[in-house]
């Protein structure tokens, strides 16, 4: 089975599109060492797979930024994703917590989704109450709004893989076949999180939907791409002035600078520090 990769498909006679994503390796560096509970792992995976299904139609540079904001024991899940289908990912949780509804871990909140372009002088941005029992509902209920089309999701997550399935009807697929979306919707919910998972999309697409026409496309790959931006961690740094800096270095021994987008560290030691503001900063021209 292909892992870390998105693949677009029509129903062309329903007037139906979809894709699927099935993610291994990638979203193994997104959660690697960060030690979330299981729950909290699960929603974030869930939500990842939601970010990729929804991101694909990007095609031009930009960012689409998905957070769900809450006061339960995960306080704030972020994913984003650029047009090269670039994933990164992060939790704010309580250190433990039981199994639970997402509204229940969740708590009384927001999803936020953000679009910032080059081309834009401001980022877009669509800010809905949380609604629905799973994260599939309440994105379905996003999608409703913003797409206006109805729109079904199916997801699964494990702390080594996670997948998901995106159905949209399209305007004209009443006129094409009044009963399509149902006996679509209807087929799509016989699908396990196992299979989804374990299944590649081309041989689950034909197990889902036999007596259907299958248009795919050019599978996508997904890359969890995130190098080193110490210019941006310097001047940051330098902000903040020699005496802060000084300070927090003396309290522990070192300076450390967390990217919990990026799941990246940078450490500076005493000598680091030093050699910072004894630099001499970039001239302006």
């Amino acid at each position: 089975m292909s892992l870390d990769q998105l693949q677009r498909f029509l129903l062309d006679e329903l007037d139906i599109r979809g894709a699927v994503v099935h993610l291994g390796p990638v979203w193994q560096q997104v959660i690697a060492g960060r030690d979330y509970p299981f729950p909290a792992t699960e929603l974030l995976g869930e939500m990842c797979a939601t970010a990729l299904l929804i991101s694909e139609s990007l095609k031009q540079p930009g960012r689409i930024t998905f957070q769900l904001k809450g006061n339960g024991p995960i306080s704030l899940l972020v994913v984003d994703c650029d047009e090269r289908l670039n994933l990164r990912a992060m939790a704010q949780t309580a250190p433990s917590m039981e199994p639970a509804p997402a509204p229940q871990l969740l708590g009384d909140g927001q999803l936020i989704l953000s679009l910032d372009m080059p081309t834009m002088r401001q980022p877009w941005q669509s800010v809905v109450p949380l609604q629905g029992e799973r994260i599939a509902t309440m994105f379905e209920h996003y999608l409703g709004l913003s797409d206006q089309l109805p729109s079904r999701l199916f997801l699964a997550a494990t702390p080594t893989g996670i997948a998901g399935l995106l159905l949209q009807k399209l305007p004209e697929a009443d006129a094409r076949d009044p009963d399509g979306w149902n006996r679509v919707e209807q087929l799509a919910s016989t699908i396990t999180p196992r299979e989804l998972i374990e299944v590649p999309a081309q041989a689950l697409l034909t197990r889902l939907f036999p007596e259907e026409t299958v248009r795919v496309f050019e599978p996508r790959r997904v890359i969890h791409d995130t190098p080193e931006d110490w210019t941006k961690v310097r001047n940051m740094l330098r902000s903040l002035g020699r005496e802060e800096v000084e300070s927090v270095l003396s309290e522990q021994g070192e300076v450390v600078i967390r990217d919990d987008l990026a799941n990246r560290e940078y450490r500076l030691d005493a000598a680091a520090v030093a050699a910072l503001f004894d630099e001499s900063p970039p001239t302006l021209h």
